[in-house]
């Protein structure tokens, strides 16, 4: 085995190939996908010498093993857990050398959801539209990794990363606090509903995915009847279906919908909500604009 590649022993629950993702399509209907938390993908290709764009594995929840077919460096971060060679403990959060046919296991999550496998030069799958990413809802890129699959990768570009303090790896989040500006379409909902929005006591359900961030809490009651045309979303769209339960788009999101937008949250503030396990409280914080002492019914 000596051919620049990897076999997938146990794929998991979802793990998929993920870049920085394909902005700039949405005139043509395919969302920016990419990974959900760039981040920690971002750290994993610097610890093994890639390009910030190069693609990595983003796993879900409960992990993947994999068997390389070279001898390669790679490093895993991202939501903590467990990680083996060959059944032996090494690093997580680090680069580690691996021989040609051993075994790697990256474990479940201990803390998080998406934890980020990355091969020093990456993973060569074939890319569509500028980028390798896997996109579930328009079915773009190479499929959900499957057992038994074999996947490509790419010539290393430059040295593992040189560790002489520590990897500031994000958290996941305890609370997530998603600062959110109100609009396009507030004034399909009741004054109460948007008090509501920024003061219950939301949570994180189990249904969410790279699709949206689903809620459970209070319903948020409207203003107007009936549903819109459909239009444009944009990522961090903050959708109100017809359960009244709020949906924060993420980056498989549609790119035209016909629920109301109440608000559009900080991106900055979406990577914790990748790492946002089911149950975690969420709490929607409200940005004001120096031109309103109310409420912000612009999209940023």
């Amino acid at each position: 085995m000596t051919d620049r590649a990897f076999a997938v022993v146990r794929a998991g629950a979802l793990t998929t190939v993920q870049d920085l993702g394909r902005p700039g399509h949405a005139h043509l209907g395919v969302p920016r996908s990419g990974a959900l938390d760039p981040q920690s993908a971002g750290l994993v290709n610097r610890l093994v010498g890639n390009p910030p764009r190069a693609a990595v594995l983003e796993t879900t929840l409960n992990g993947c093993v994999l068997r390389p077919r070279c001898a390669v460096t790679v490093a895993v971060g991202g939501a903590p857990c467990s990680v083996t060679v060959d059944g032996r403990p090494v690093a997580w959060g680090a680069p580690v050398r691996i021989a040609a046919g051993s075994l790697l296991e990256a474990g479940p999550a201990v803390r998080g959801v998406r934890s980020y496998v990355a091969f020093a030069g990456g993973i060569a799958v074939d890319p569509a539209l500028g980028s390798r990413s896997t996109d579930l809802l328009s079915g773009l890129g190479p499929p959900p990794l499957t057992d038994g699959s074999v996947l490509p990768l790419g010539k290393p570009a430059g040295p593992p990363a040189r560790l002489d303090g520590g990897v500031p790896w994000p958290a996941p989040p305890a609370e997530l606090v998603l600062r959110v500006r109100f609009g396009p379409r507030a004034d399909w909902f009741t004054d109460a509903a948007l008090n509501t929005l920024t003061r219950a006591a939301y949570r994180v359900s189990s249904a969410s995915n790279r699709i949206g961030l689903r809620t459970e809490g209070p319903c948020l009651e409207r203003a107007l009847p009936g549903e819109l045309p459909s239009e444009g979303m944009v990522l961090g769209a903050v959708q109100v279906p017809p359960d009244g339960c709020p949906v924060v788009f993420l980056a498989d999101h549609p790119t035209t919908g016909g629920y109301p937008v109440l608000a559009v949250v900080d991106e900055r503030d979406l990577a914790a909500a990748a790492q946002a396990v089911p149950g975690t409280p969420v709490r929607f914080v409200p940005v004001r604009s120096a031109r309103s002492a109310g409420y912000d019914s612009g999209v940023p």
